[in-house]
């Protein structure tokens, strides 16, 4: 099950429901930065990567992440990293997001889709 996140907010209890699926405490998000979506889900970030594909993104603008909604601080619900993140020709020679313009845009959109940064979910 992977859910596509647009113009309204997931659920608190739809997200739970995708961390169960997978992982349990987090769950792989995958960012459209430039038409403001995320794919949230699969076991791995390629999943929801062709999910946005399959939707008319265009790789350039898609970033993999971590998120894990339980940990109570913010900055600490996002790690920057997935396999599909590897792009040295876009000077991203690692798995890290190393743009803090593109780290910002990712942050942002979480925060807008899926939970608030004052926002707390618990197991």
């Amino acid at each position: 099950m992977i859910t596509i996140v647009n113009d309204h907010p997931i659920s608190p209890v739809h997200l739970n429901k995708l961390c169960q699926a997978w992982f349990g405490t987090f769950v792989k998000i995958v960012v459209d930065i430039e038409q403001n979506i995320i794919a949230v889900g699969g076991e791995l970030h390629a999943d929801a990567e062709a999910k946005l594909l399959e939707q008319g993104s265009k790789q350039c603008n898609i970033w993999g992440a971590n998120y894990y909604p339980y940990k109570q601080s913010a900055e600490k619900r996002l790690e920057y990293t997935a396999l599909i993140n590897i792009r040295p020709g876009a000077d991203n020679p690692g798995m890290e997001i190393m743009s803090a313009e593109i780290r910002l845009k990712v942050k942002t959109l979480a925060e807008q889709l899926l939970l608030k940064p004052d926002d707390k979910l618990t197991l």
